[in-house]
């Protein structure tokens, strides 16, 4: 029996963590197996971007996007794959969209992180949360650290890319995050049983 795979994308401050939390916590209640996971992944390499991501600035957009696709291709292998195997749900905060998205905004040719990322595993949905750009600031202005990212010219690029990817990709799913936290769960719920 073949699992689903369930992937939750969006900016920094879209509640992307948020809301595949209350995912994995909807499905568990109906008696559901799921696996929720994030990138980076608590893997070595994972951790290695996470250090990277508190520096003031990246040494290498390029380098730091291949990390990602190490990181993602290893955890395909060892935890996604086997949990679709054994008929589990996996939800993902966050996959192959946010390299894309995060390296054009870095500035990378988009057709070469296209390229190094079409042999990763299809999700069955695909999601992006997007509330307007200047909620996705006022929450991210209330954490306590910002990564190297999370500045409001960077982050104005990321998020016109997230709207990019929903209106070329007719498959994605909008949720809007920008409403209370029930409506957006309901939202993601909804799509990710259709």
């Amino acid at each position: 029996m073949k699992g689903k795979f369930i992937v939750l994308e969006g900016p920094d401050g879209s509640g992307t963590t948020t809301q595949s939390k209350l995912l994995a916590e909807k499905f568990r209640s109906m008696g559901k197996e799921v696996i929720l996971t994030a990138e980076p992944t608590d893997s070595a390499i994972g951790k290695f971007i996470r250090e990277q991501l508190k520096l003031k600035t990246i040494p290498s957009a390029s380098a730091l996007q291949l990390l990602f696709c190490a990181d993602r291709a290893a955890h395909i292998e060892t935890v996604i794959k086997p949990a679709l195997e054994a008929g589990k749900i996996v939800i993902s905060d966050r996959y192959v969209i946010s390299t894309l998205v995060y390296g054009e905004a870095l500035g990378l040719d988009p057709d070469w992180l296209l390229r190094v990322n079409t042999p990763f595993l299809e999700p069955d949905i695909m999601m992006i949360a997007l509330p307007s750009f200047p909620v996705c600031m006022e929450r991210l202005k209330k954490r306590r650290k910002l990564d190297v990212f999370e500045n409001a010219k960077f982050m104005r690029k990321v998020h016109d890319l997230y709207e990019r990817a929903i209106h070329d990709d007719p498959s994605i799913r909008h949720i809007d995050t920008e409403k209370s936290l029930e409506a957006a769960a309901k939202q993601v719920y909804e799509a990710s049983t259709q």
